[in-house]
């Protein structure tokens, strides 16, 4: 309790300074709403589950001005359970974002807990992050356009608008005693925002990613002398048999165009676990080898029919090859009212099918993002929520 005390008192301060210098702001999204899921394990489920359409979370930017150009410049944001009060990103305090850095004409270089170069320029053309949120995240989330995963000890650079034109990279260098390669991350990406259409690309390489980039959300559940790579910090059964992996790599592509009040778009992403079975990055209890490929495409549609008032439809389809055959075959549609300017309430439908033999080695099942798997090869979850942004 003393604890949180002071850790409110810290945050009181910090918005008594925002109003002092006008340097601080805090924001934050409330998320919540009620989800029904077909098969959740083989049973229907119905309960209150917080930050769908967008994770619940608050969060504190500042800027302060250096001169010649150049300003210091910080975000501390931190994602939570509105159903239970709980912290996000395995109970870290500031789990979604941590970062300080300075920025210019040229644009911003940043040191932090950070979002990957996929995530910035190929993620937002995604149907999650237009109107779907993270149950209509590609199988798995897969290649992370859902930004499941961020990076630790991250050196990022993002340069300025260029007349629509921008680019950017992120480098971990990770390394330990004997193995200076390991847990390193980097990737790079670009993108195009000029009139109605919106280009984006970008490529991720994470080596050991079961303990760099998937364990970096569940590292306050460790405890005592457990080790991130004796754990599967992968959750989802479409990617848990692969968390073995000495490597992986994500290419991603997506394109939107708009015309009038409609947008049309379409992403695909290539996702590569390589050298599959390497024990000191996680336990290989299936016995997989070689190299897992996940091909993912989607296509979505959105519709402004009013201004308060949007309408989605998207298909998604994702196949797994190499080590198993599998496919995911995933359909949404979706629509979100604005009540005022900061409320807005939303509802959608997602529907699953999935066919072959997943990581694990056993039959595919259907498995939503962010909801317990299904006992079968298919599941719907239905879902309707309020959000609030200040």
């Amino acid at each position: 309790m003393k604890k949180q005390l002071a850790v409110f008192a810290w945050l009181g301060g910090m918005v008594q300074l925002a109003c002092a210098q006008g340097s601080v702001t805090l924001y934050g999204v409330v998320d919540e709403g009620v989800t029904y899921n077909s098969n959740a394990g083989g049973h229907h489920q119905v309960g209150l589950v917080s930050g769908v359409i967008q994770a619940s979370r608050f969060g504190l930017r500042g800027t302060e001005e250096l001169g010649g150009g150049l300003k210091a410049l910080f975000v501390l944001e931190n994602g939570f359970d509105a159903s239970s009060g709980k912290l996000g990103q395995g109970g870290l305090m500031f789990g979604r974002q941590a970062y300080v850095g300075v920025g210019g004409g040229f644009g911003t270089v940043t040191m932090g807990r950070q979002y990957d170069s996929v995530v910035d320029f190929v993620g937002p053309l995604n149907i999650g992050a237009q109107w779907g949120g993270f149950y209509n995240a590609h199988p798995g989330d897969m290649d992370n356009l859902n930004n499941s995963n961020r990076v630790n000890d991250a050196v990022k650079f993002r340069s300025a608008d260029f007349g629509g034109l921008s680019f950017g990279g992120v480098y971990r260098p990770g390394g330990v005693a004997g193995r200076p390669g390991r847990d390193r991350i980097w990737s790079l990406g670009a993108g195009y925002g000029g009139g109605p259409l919106k280009l984006g690309f970008g490529y991720l390489s994470v080596k050991n990613p079961n303990t760099s980039f998937y364990g970096t959300s569940v590292l306050a559940n460790t405890t005592g002398s457990a080790a991130l790579h004796t754990l599967t910090n992968i959750n989802s059964p479409v990617l848990s048999g692969y968390a073995s992996a000495r490597s992986e790599s994500v290419f991603a592509a997506g394109i939107a165009y708009s015309f009038g009040a409609a947008t049309v778009g379409t992403t695909y992403s290539n996702t590569r676990f390589k050298d599959v079975g390497d024990l000191s990055s996680a336990p290989n209890p299936f016995g997989n080898r070689g190299t897992a490929i996940v091909n993912n495409v989607e296509l979505s549609f959105k519709y402004q029919v009013s201004p308060a008032l949007v309408m989605g439809v998207g298909g998604d389809y994702a196949k797994a090859s190499g080590i198993h055959e599998a496919s995911y075959r995933q359909f949404a549609v979706g629509a979100d009212y604005n009540l005022s300017k900061r409320t807005d309430v939303y509802a959608m439908a997602i529907y699953q099918k999935a066919s072959g033999v997943d990581s694990t080695g056993r039959r595919a099942v259907a498995a939503i993002n962010g909801v317990r798997p299904s006992a079968g090869d298919s599941q719907t979850v239905l879902r309707v929520g309020l959000r609030h942004k200040f």
